[in-house]
């Protein structure tokens, strides 16, 4: 995982100025500069109509009292793409923007909730009771001469 996540921070960065190379030299750079600030404002206002409905939704749930892991997971999804929209670049925006759609964000609820349930379960099975031989507690007489 520590490996992944170092290899994700060379990687992002290099496709990030790679792409925006490419879209300068296609479109130019003043029309690049306008399409980020475009891309910003257009995932700002994604981020807060999703996350009023997320809000709402986790609200209504925990207010009938049934468990809200749907809602969670798609408030940790929202949370996530705005943060990636926040950084600029066309690579992390592109993410962010289908971590934020409701079309998309069932692919990826499903993605973090198999995560999650393999993190949750791999401890429990790792202090799990070993077969072994029975063991029967109590007292213990020595009949020892």
């Amino acid at each position: 995982m520590t490996a992944a996540v170092l290899l994700a921070f060379l990687l992002v960065p290099i496709a990030e100025i790679y792409v925006l190379i490419q879209i300068g030299q296609v479109i130019g750079p003043w029309w690049t500069i306008l399409l980020l600030v475009v891309d910003s404002i257009l995932g700002a206002w994604l981020i807060k109509r999703e996350g009023r409905k997320a809000w709402a939704a986790l609200r209504e749930r925990v207010e009938t009292g049934a468990l809200p892991a749907r809602e969670l997971a798609d408030g940790a999804l929202i949370v996530l793409g705005g943060a990636l929209m926040l950084s600029p670049g066309f690579v992390t925006d592109v993410v962010g923007i289908l971590l934020i759609l409701p079309v998309t964000r069932p692919l990826f609820r499903g993605l973090i909730t198999s995560y999650a349930v393999r993190r949750v379960a791999t401890p429990a099975r790792r202090n799990a009771p070993r077969p072994g031989p029975e063991v029967v507690r109590g007292e213990v007489i020595d009949d020892g001469e």
